[in-house]
């Protein structure tokens, strides 16, 4: 079986937005959670489209700085860049690399800090 269809099932069943960009910062991926919480802002639509174009100019002048900060060393891997008081999450940029280290890419991680209410096992 093609490990790419494991991966892909990890992307999908995250409950968290995740949204691929490659080096031209085109959107790529998204998985189903990013199409809906980016739904008012097109949600599918926004597959291949510019991800700077969704942001302030604030916002595009950091994730350049932080994308020239993963090229300089492929150590490079993980930015903070938010903390969302509202939802109770951080937010990161993380870099994307080939088998060989370089960099081909990037996504925004969402690692949420709220307990978890389900109750452990439930599935009877």
């Amino acid at each position: 079986m093609d490990n790419a269809l494991f991966f892909k099932s990890v992307l999908e069943q995250d409950r968290a937005p995740i949204v691929l960009c490659n080096l031209s910062h085109t959107i790529v991926y998204m998985n189903g959670a990013a199409v809906k919480n980016y739904e008012k802002y097109g949600g599918e639509k926004l597959l291949g489209q510019n991800l700077l174009a969704c942001h302030n100019e604030k916002s595009c002048e950091m994730i350049e700085r932080v994308v020239e900060w993963f090229k300089k060393d492929k150590n490079n891997n993980l930015v903070y860049t938010f903390k969302n008081t509202k939802l109770n999450k951080d937010v990161y940029m993380v870099a994307l690399r080939d088998g060989n280290g370089e960099l081909i890419g990037y996504y925004e991680k969402h690692e949420f800090r709220t307990a978890e209410t389900m109750k452990k096992y439930d599935i009877d």
